[in-house]
C-alpha cells in the first residue's frame, strides 16, 4: 500500500491579496514536498483554503461598503488565482464559510463541549465605551504584563512572544480610537487547554521538528491556560448552543479545522464522501503542516489539545516546517505602508518559474530573508540562464548538428566520463534528502552545482573539436549521451520548484508524459532511448535587462511619494548661528504613547510622549498631515529642552521635529532602533 501524506498550508486571511512573503513562507515549501512525494507515488494529499471569519474582515468589509460575504468573494477568487498563476498543486482550495466548515467545526466545539474540556464563565471583558462594543483582543494594546512594553498586543507580546488574556494587560486601549477601556461582564466559553498539559507535554517530547519550532512550543505549553473561544460578534461559525445567542467562535478556534472541512469537500468532490478518513483517521498516515512562524502557537498547541479532546481518531501533526519570515528590500511586506510589489505588472514580465526558483532560493527557512530585485535578476540570469538553461540548450543544439537530432549511443566511459556520472547521480540522491527534509535553499542550490558541473564537463570534453575529427566520434557520442542524462536528471531534480519549465525540458528529450506523474525511482536510472529523434530545443528562460529592474524599483519608491507634484521653489537659509548656537539645544528620542485630535482645531495634536526620564505633554500641529492612532507606539525626535508654551489652553513642553512647506504636507522622521532618551546630535 502507498504511503499516505496529507500536507497542508496555513490557510490565507481573505481580508486582501497575499504577497511573496506569505508564498515563501508557508505555500512555496509545500507545494515542492507535495510535487517531490507524487514524484515518489506516495499517496499525497495537498489541502488548503480561504480563512474567511474575523473582525479584521468586518472592518474591512464596512470601509469597503461591503457585506463580510461579499468581501471574502472577492479575495478568496484573487488568492485563488493568485496560487494558480504560480502552479500551485493543491487537490482542494477550499473557504470557511461552507456549509460543511460550519458543521464540522461545530461538533469539534460539542465534543469539547460533552468532554468536559470547555466551561462557561461570565466575567469582565473589555469593553470600548466609545465604541459601544466589546472589542476583539487584536484591537487592543497595552502594557505587557510580563515584560513592560508598552504598546503589545491583545492577544500576544510582539517583544517577548508572552502569551495572556487581553484584559491582563497594564493599561489597555483600542487600537482604533486610543480611547481608554472598561471591564464589563460577558458570559463566553473557555477551552481549558490546562487539561491537556500533561498529553500535549508527552506528545511533543520526541518531535524532531526544527529547534525554533520545538523549543517555542515546548515554552508555550509549560504556561498553556484556559483560552476564551467565543466572541460577541454576528461574522463567524455560531457556537452550538442554545444558550449561546449571538456569539460565535473566535476564528482562531475554527481556522485549522478548516483541514478537516477541506478535505470532507474534497472527498465529497470526487464521489466519495468517506474517503477523509483514509487519511484523518489513519495514525501511519505522515501529517505535515506548513506555516509561518507567527503561526506556531496554534498548530503545535492549540490545534493538536483540540484533537485530543475529539471522540474522533484524528490524526495529529508529525511535523511543522515553520519558516521565518520575508522582507522586501530590507523592509516588511505591507499594503498599508504602500511597500509591497505589484504582482499583477510583475507577472506581464516575469515568468512564474523564474519567481518559484528566486523564493525557493532564498526560502527563510532558519532566519529572516530579504527579497531584492537585483538579486532576483542576478538569480535569473547567472543561474537559471548561465548554468542552468546555458548547459541544456548549447547540449540540444549540438546534437542537432551533430548527432543529426538523435540520442547518441554511448560507449566505454574514460575517467572524466565515470566522474561526470557519478556526480549526476550524486547530485539526484542529495537533492532527494533536501526534498525530503524541506530544504529548498539546498535543493536549489544542488540544480545549480550540477549545471555547473555539467558545463565544465562540456567545455572540458570540447566536442565541438571531437565533431571535427571522425576517429573521436565515439568520443563524441558517449560525451553528448551523458549530458543527455545530466539533462534527465536536471528535469527530475528541478520539477518540485520549476514544474513548468521541467516539463518542457522533458519534452525536449522527446517525452510526451507528464513529468509530475511518473517515477522519482523510474527516471533515476535515467534510461534513454538511443536513436530517438529529439524536438527541436527552446530557450527556457530569458535575460532579465537592467531597465526591467530598475522599472520595478522606481514603481516601488514611487508608492512611497506623491505623484505629479508641482516644482517648488525652496526657502532661503535663515541666519547662520555657531556651534556654541545648535549646542544649547537639546534633541532626544522620545515614543509616543497616547495621541489624540484637539477639538476645535484641524491641526493639532495632543502627544503623551515618553522621553525615558519623564513623560511630557506636547501639542502638534501635524494633525492635517498624520492620524493620531498612527502615531502611536512611534519614536520621533523632540526638542526636549524648548520653554514650555500653551496652545488652545493645553500646556505644550517640547517640540516634534516635522519636514515639510506646509500644514498639509508634513513627514515625521521615526527612529527605530534608538532606545527612548537618547541624545540626537
Amino acid at each position: 500500500m502507498k504511503k499516505k501524506i496529507l500536507i497542508t498550508s496555513a490557510l490565507p486571511y481573505a481580508n486582501g491579496p497575499i504577497h511573496f512573503g506569505h508564498i515563501a513562507g508557508a505555500y512555496l515549501p509545500a507545494d515542492v514536498y507535495a510535487r517531490f512525494e507524487r514524484l515518489n507515488q506516495r499517496d499525497v494529499l495537498y489541502i488548503c483554503g480561504s480563512d474567511e471569519y474575523g473582525v479584521a474582515i468586518t472592518l474591512s468589509a464596512e470601509m469597503a461598503n461591503r457585506t463580510p460575504k461579499e468581501h471574502v468573494d472577492i479575495f478568496h477568487e484573487i488568492i485563488k488565482k493568485f496560487f494558480e498563476k504560480l502552479d500551485f498543486s493543491f487537490d482542494n482550495y477550499s473557504r470557511t464559510t461552507t456549509e460543511i466548515h460550519t458543521k464540522v467545526v461545530q461538533r469539534f466545539f460539542l465534543d469539547l463541549y460533552e468532554n468536559g474540556y470547555i466551561e462557561e464563565k461570565t466575567e469582565d471583558h473589555l469593553y470600548s465605551e466609545k465604541d459601544k462594543k466589546f472589542l476583539a483582543d487584536r484591537y487592543v494594546i497595552g502594557k505587557c504584563p510580563k515584560c513592560g512594553y508598552e504598546f503589545a498586543r491583545g492577544d500576544e507580546c510582539q517583544k517577548c512572544s508572552a502569551s495572556y488574556d487581553a484584559k491582563d494587560l497594564i493599561n489597555p486601549k483600542s487600537k482604533l480610537t486610543n480611547s481608554k477601556l472598561i471591564l464589563k461582564p460577558s458570559k463566553h466559553w473557555y477551552l481549558r487547554f490546562d487539561k491537556f498539559k500533561d498529553k500535549l507535554t508527552t506528545w511533543i517530547k520526541d518531535k524532531d521538528w526544527k529547534p525554533n519550532v520545538l523549543n517555542f512550543a515546548k515554552e508555550y505549553i509549560k504556561d498553556v491556560k484556559p483560552r476564551a473561544i467565543t466572541r460577541d460578534f454576528a461574522w463567524g461559525v455560531p457556537v452550538p448552543l442554545k444558550e449561546a445567542k449571538d456569539k460565535v467562535l473566535y476564528v482562531w478556534f475554527d481556522a485549522p479545522i478548516g483541514y478537516i472541512s477541506a478535505t470532507i469537500e474534497w472527498a465529497e468532490k470526487i464521489g466519495d464522501p468517506e474517503k477523509y478518513k483514509d487519511y484523518w483517521f489513519d495514525k501511519d498516515t505522515k501529517f505535515v503542516n506548513f506555516i509561518g512562524k507567527d503561526n506556531i502557537p496554534f498548530h503545535a498547541v492549540f490545534f493538536p489539545a483540540m484533537e485530543m479532546g475529539q471522540n474522533l481518531p484524528y490524526k495529529i501533526v508529525d511535523d511543522i516546517p515553520a519558516n521565518e519570515f520575508l522582507m522586501l528590500e530590507k523592509k516588511q511586506f505591507s499594503k498599508s505602508d504602500n511597500w509591497y510589489i505589484d504582482l499583477k505588472s510583475f507577472f506581464e514580465k516575469f515568468t512564474k518559474d523564474q519567481i518559484r526558483f528566486y523564493l525557493a532560493s532564498i526560502a527563510p527557512e532558519n532566519h529572516d530573508s530579504d527579497f531584492s530585485f537585483k538579486d532576483f535578476q542576478n538569480h535569473c540570469n547567472s543561474e537559471l540562464v548561465g548554468k542552468f538553461g546555458n548547459f541544456i540548450h548549447r547540449t540540444l543544439t549540438f546534437i542537432q548538428r551533430f548527432s543529426d537530432a538523435k540520442i547518441p549511443k554511448s560507449f566505454d566511459l574514460d575517467e572524466v566520463d565515470q566522474k561526470f556520472l557519478k556526480d549526476i547521480h550524486k547530485s539526484i540522491d542529495d537533492i532527494y534528502g533536501a526534498y525530503s527534509t524541506y530544504k529548498l535553499r539546498k535543493a536549489t542550490q544542488i540544480v545549480m552545482e550540477l549545471s555547473q558541473i555539467a558545463n565544465v564537463y562540456f567545455d572540458h570534453k570540447k566536442p565541438w573539436v571531437l565533431a571535427k575529427d571522425e576517429t573521436k566520434k565515439q568520443t563524441l557520442y558517449t560525451c553528448l549521451n551523458l549530458c543527455l542524462k545530466c539533462i534527465k536528471a536536471l528535469a527530475l531534480m528541478s520539477s518540485p520548484i520549476i514544474p513548468s519549465t521541467a516539463q518542457k525540458i522533458y519534452q525536449m528529450l522527446g517525452y510526451t508524459e507528464d513529468l509530475s506523474k511518473q517515477s522519482w525511482m523510474d527516471i533515476k536510472k535515467l534510461k534513454l532511448e538511443e536513436g530517438k529523434k529529439l524536438n527541436l530545443p527552446e530557450v527556457i528562460f530569458k535575460k532579465i535587462e537592467d531597465t526591467q529592474i530598475v522599472e520595478e524599483m522606481d514603481k516601488l519608491q514611487e508608492k512611497n511619494e506623491e505623484q505629479n507634484l508641482p516644482i517648488k521653489s525652496i526657502e532661503d537659509l535663515k541666519k547662520e548661528i555657531s556651534y556654541k548656537d545648535f549646542d544649547k539645544i537639546d534633541m532626544r528620542v522620545g515614543q509616543i504613547v497616547e495621541a489624540e485630535k484637539i477639538e476645535k482645531s484641524e491641526k493639532l495634536l495632543k502627544l503623551q510622549v515618553d522621553l525615558g526620564f519623564e513623560t511630557r505633554q506636547i501639542i502638534s500641529g501635524i494633525a492635517k498631515s498624520i492620524k493620531a492612532e498612527d502615531l502611536i507606539g512611534k519614536k520621533v525626535i523632540v526638542v526636549a529642552n524648548i520653554k514650555p508654551t500653551k496652545l488652545m489652553g493645553f500646556e505644550s513642553s517640547g517640540m516634534i521635529l516635522a519636514a515639510g512647506e506646509n500644514d498639509d504636507a508634513l513627514e515625521i522622521p521615526f527612529i527605530k532602533d534608538m532606545e527612548i532618551g537618547s541624545s540626537v546630535c
